[in-house]
């Protein structure tokens, strides 16, 4: 079925009765009867808990009744940014809330991989499985603020050892199998750490990994390293994961010893994770969060704003080497059933996950703006193939989603599904601007700002816009922001990050646009903006018009100052199997550009790629392509083992040689 839709006219409108039913209703009803707070919209409710943070935040402890050993003396001790104290004095446990939500009505994890077509894991099994591995954990000496990381894909063993991990107050970190072996160091090398699970292998796209190697690499390179506890899951026994391995303990002998499921109180601020940025051009960020802020911030998002309920089926198509995967894990917290899947998401065919919705009767699936873009390519119809009625919200995150993207979803995939576009970031673990089952859904446009999150838009001089684009800014502190980055004692590099453009601001390093009627719209990186005789343009616009042209699967472009004040404008473009650039494709890609987004922002010259070179967690590397273009060295612009895909970077390496050339100098 093809539908036409008005970019004015709302794509989705919620209806009364799921309105009256929905989790932010029931919260804003009680905030009436309970404080006293009336609020006659969402946009009034969101100005309020940016507006008194106490009020707001303590609602939500005494909302979400925070189980707490100790109480907290104050909501917020400190408002500076970095520096924010948040329920002083309280101490609680993550993993304690969520086994609270155990039920015997639904199952708590329900796995689908490339290597095994099902796996379910009730409540009862994973509380006995994480007190086993709680209790095996504490018999080799972990302890509170030890480190214990992972080198795991997405199965049900990682949320295992994470649960024990946090119900232990050991500080949890993974990476995924698909990473190599200095960007493995490079991350876990900073934290020290003093137990590694990992598994032998793993499966994508129809291939086998063997990861021994990289094992065996790693436990000479972690200096710390005590335990590595192995997961057979590319080979039949333990013996044969474990072969040529030292000093290896199998998975197995951790579920030999059952034991009940204790909790460590500890303090509101005490590390629960280190997530780590991109780490493109130099060491990652060692990114610490909190088992209070992160437990706060995830029951406020899963809640009140994703509108999950126990029993719902959760998914979010992520490896766990992103965020995405730390969020996912959280939906146990609101009693929800997480969906795991581990493999490619185009294997054997782009149905692969919308068939997983069908079969496992999935309510909310999350997933990337490349994702759904991939499946536009690919012309599937996932409407008239499965049946999604079960589904109920798609999630989109990872990079802007265009308004084709927006559209896509209504026409082929289901006329009435709540589409949340949301973006945030690893750095808080969680959406600035996202989505509410209260609001319609316009094409482009995020619906809303997050609560609690006081977003706005900044021009230069840090003066607050609206339907403008200005840098993203938080202007008020959140209780998952960073409590600090590892191995940096002086928060040098927490401030450089986050506070050096606008003092004491919160500046996240994306364009954002506020509408008029309170939504977003994400315009791309700050840092990667198209800046052509002063006329400022993200490049997600124009990927959106490049990319909707069916010749072009994927495309990357940068804008490059020259010396004496030109500019240079390469498009790059990764083109369909059989098509070749000739003179009318480029043409009428000039013209599209030219028409929908203006003269200046036409490239001079467009080139055909292999692939775009992207980050671990799938980014497009605009960055360090610019400073590849503008002369500086590969080993100073990126690094390859912070790639998905290292190979793709070797074009640019050449193709700035021969610009060089070209031109006599750099660009």
């Amino acid at each position: 079925m093809s539908t036409s839709f008005n970019a004015e006219q709302p794509l989705w409108e919620p209806s009364e009765e799921l309105k009256e039913q929905a989790n932010i209703t029931h919260y804003m009803r009680w905030l009436a009867e309970q404080r006293g707070k009336q609020f006659a919209s969402r946009h009034e409710l969101w100005e309020w808990s940016v507006a008194d943070l106490e009020g707001f935040w303590s609602s939500l402890w005494d909302y979400f009744q925070i189980q707490a050993s100790q109480p907290y003396t104050q909501v917020l001790a400190s408002r500076s940014m970095p520096g924010a104290r948040w329920f002083p004095g309280a101490e609680l446990n993550y993993a304690q809330h969520v086994f609270r939500q155990a039920s015997a009505e639904h199952p708590a994890i329900i796995f689908r991989s490339e290597r095994e077509p099902w796996r379910t894991l009730s409540w009862k099994e994973l509380e006995q499985a994480v007190g086993a591995v709680a209790q095996a954990l504490r018999q080799l000496g972990i302890k509170r603020g030890d480190r214990v990381v992972a080198y795991l894909p997405n199965i049900p063993e990682t949320v295992i050892a994470f649960l024990a991990c946090a119900s232990l107050g050991a500080i949890w970190s993974s990476c995924s199998p698909d990473f190599g072996t200095s960007s493995v160091v490079d991350r876990f090398q900073q934290i020290e750490p003093r137990v590694l699970f990992a598994v032998d292998g793993y499966q994508y796209n129809g291939r086998s990994f063997d990861r021994r190697g990289v094992l065996a690499e790693l436990q000479t390179a972690l200096p710390t390293l005590e335990h590595t506890i192995i997961i057979p899951y590319l080979h039949a026994t333990p013996e044969e994961a474990r072969a040529g391995l030292s000093k290896t303990i199998p998975w197995s002998s951790l579920l030999a010893q059952p034991a009940p499921l204790t909790f460590e109180q500890v303090p509101f601020e005490h590390p629960l994770w280190v997530l780590y940025s991109s780490g493109t051009t130099g060491l990652p960020k060692a990114i610490v969060q909190g088992q209070g802020g992160i437990l706060l911030e995830h029951l406020k998002v899963l809640s009140l704003e994703s509108n999950l309920k126990p029993g719902d089926r959760f998914f979010w198509f992520t490896s766990t080497g992103w965020m995405m995967w730390n969020f996912l894990v959280s939906g146990l917290l609101v009693g929800a059933t997480i969906l795991l899947y581990d493999g490619a998401p185009g294997y054997p065919d782009m149905n692969t996950l919308w068939r997983f919705a069908q079969d496992s009767g999935m309510n909310l699936f999350g997933t990337s703006a490349a994702y759904i873009s991939g499946c536009m390519k690919a012309g599937i119809e996932p409407g008239k193939e499965f049946d999604l009625s079960q589904l109920r919200c798609i999630g989109s995150t990872g990079s802007p989603l265009p308004p084709e993207g927006f559209r896509w979803i209504y026409e082929h995939v289901k006329r009435d599904v709540w589409l949340a576009s949301v973006s945030g970031g690893t750095d808080v673990c969680s959406a600035f601007v996202g989505g509410c089952v209260l609001l319609p859904v316009y094409a482009g446009e995020i619906q809303c700002r997050a609560l609690g999150a006081r977003v706005e838009a900044f021009d230069e001089e840090g003066r607050s816009l609206i339907d403008e684009v200005g840098e993203l800014v938080v202007t008020a502190p959140m209780p998952s922001m960073p409590l600090f980055f590892w191995n940096d004692p002086d928060n040098r590099r927490y401030r450089e990050s986050y506070f050096e453009m606008y003092p004491g601001v919160w500046r996240h390093g994306d364009w954002i646009k506020i509408t008029p009627r309170g939504g977003a719209i994400i315009y791309g990186r700050s840092d990667s903006t198209i800046n052509r005789q002063g006329i400022r343009m993200g490049s997600s616009e124009i990927y959106r018009v490049v990319e909707s042209f069916p010749e072009v699967l994927d495309s990357l472009v940068v804008g490059v100052e020259r010396p004496g004040g030109g500019y240079y404008l390469p498009l790059f473009v990764v083109l369909r199997e059989g098509v070749r650039l000739d003179e009318d494709l480029q043409r009428r890609l000039k013209e599209a550009l030219r028409r929908e987004i203006s003269p200046h922002h036409v490239p001079d010259e467009i080139i055909a790629i292999p692939e775009v070179p992207r980050t671990l967690s799938g980014k497009k590397m605009e960055v360090p392509v610019k400073k590849l273009l503008l002369g500086m060295p590969l080993e100073k612009a990126a690094s390859p083992d912070a790639m998905s895909n290292p190979q793709a970077i070797q074009f640019f390496v050449d193709f700035a040689r021969q610009l060089q050339a070209r031109s006599g100098s750099t660009p």
